[in-house]
């Protein structure tokens, strides 16, 4: 198969699909080799960069996706942000921070850093997929221990965890655990 036949059904999988697309997967999907993949991948990625293009290859969760480009979203998201800006509150933010940047961590080590019971917090991030039980903390009791989805990458878009923004020490020193919390 030609090069620009590759790219325009590797770009119609990732326009078709509605959630991230691993390596493998549009490798089967298409019926590429992994070189060839890749290599539309990257023509799309630098294509896409062009200004007059309202789309940007992202890579989100370990997948690829076309997703609008950021400045856009400040016109599209009225009527194409819904699903993701039914806004959480500051308290859900802060636990999913504290979640996001401590994991894998306990109930009781994210009610140790806020002060408050984190009990509704978790359960409203659990029910719109932003966190999960991920294992349970060798300690007395084994609890629950938590950790952010592939929602929470695809919603902040972010390819991995360690993608999140880094902190300073301020804000480093405020998500390590109180004495007698771990």
């Amino acid at each position: 198969m030609e090069p620009d036949r590759q790219v325009g059904l590797v770009e119609a999988i990732l326009l078709l699909e509605n959630e991230p697309v691993e390596l493998g997967a549009l490798q089967r999907i298409s019926g590429l080799q992994r070189e060839e993949v890749l290599r539309a991948l990257d023509f799309l990625r630098e294509e896409y960069r062009k200004d007059f293009h309202g789309f940007e290859l992202v890579e989100i969760g370990g997948g690829f996706s076309l997703s609008p480009k950021q400045p856009l979203w400040v016109d599209l998201r009225e009527r194409y942000g819904r699903r993701y800006e039914s806004r959480l509150s500051r308290a859900a933010m802060e636990t999913l921070s504290i979640i996001a940047y401590s994991q894998p961590i306990t109930r009781q080590e994210i009610e140790s850093m806020r002060g408050v019971s984190a009990d509704g917090m978790i359960k409203l991030l659990a029910e719109r997929q932003l966190i999960r039980e991920v294992g349970k903390k060798e300690a007395p009791g084994r609890p629950v221990q938590y950790g952010t989805t592939k929602e929470f990458l695809k919603l902040f878009r972010l390819a991995s965890i360690a993608d999140l923004p880094k902190m300073d020490e301020l804000d480093q020193e405020r998500f390590e655990p109180e004495e007698g919390t771990q």
